[in-house]
């Protein structure tokens, strides 16, 4: 069973690694040349700050589904299916992030593509908390040395990105580029605070192996 979990985090590192990928591949090279080029490069300025945000954005949440990962020793079919939907979500970013892009500086248009990325993210947030909220529910696929009790009580701060993300799309309607300063601020708050899932003291885990001998 642990050869599962290994399959299934290489597997998704593979889409991790792609979705990343094709978010540099949206990074157009400019026409021109001489300071028309500067001119050009200077021009595609949305597009570096999209790429940047969500680049950081999936970063933070790659590293947040391998700490997952790496506290559990099995997995079973819900849990495929809840990585999948996961992984689906993650892989629309790059359009979201091309959209707001394209459109940061065009007025009105640049609110609508702030409320596609915006509300985007939180159905990334939702589709992680399922995840997450599932882990912890049924316990049985993490490791002996997992605080069980512990990881349950993280889902509320777990969780903040379900209240955060939809305050985005609220700003959406206001300014585009704020919306983006946003989401690069709450990236950095889960890249910078990230959530420990517990463990049990070793006392603990011998008194539990005890118990369960007798």
């Amino acid at each position: 069973m642990e050869q599962e979990t290994n399959r299934v985090e290489a597997f998704s590192d593979g889409v991790f690694a792609i979705v990343i990928t094709i978010l540099v591949l949206e990074l157009k090279v400019p026409e021109g040349q001489g300071s028309e080029l500067w001119h050009g490069l200077w021009e595609q300025w949305p597009h570096y700050a999209a790429y940047v945000v969500s680049f950081l954005i999936i970063g933070v949440m790659w590293v947040n589904h391998h700490t997952i990962f790496s506290h559990l020793k099995r997995v079973d079919r819900p849990l495929l299916f809840l990585n999948l939907l996961v992984l689906m979500v993650v892989s629309v970013i790059p359009y979201t992030t091309n959209v707001l892009a394209e459109h940061l500086t065009d007025g009105e248009s640049a609110n609508v593509a702030a409320i596609l990325y915006s509300a985007w993210t939180v159905v990334y947030a939702l589709a992680f908390l399922a995840f997450w909220w599932y882990v912890t529910k049924v316990g049985h696929l993490f490791h002996e040395t997992v605080d069980k009790d512990g990881a349950r009580a993280t889902r509320v701060r777990f969780g903040l990105g379900a209240v955060a993300y939809p305050l985005t799309v609220v700003l959406s309607f206001f300014s585009a580029p704020l919306t983006l300063v946003a989401h690069f601020l709450i990236a950095l708050y889960y890249a910078a605070n990230q959530i420990p899932i517990p463990l049990v003291v070793e006392e603990e885990r011998l008194e539990s192996a005890s118990d369960l001998r007798k």
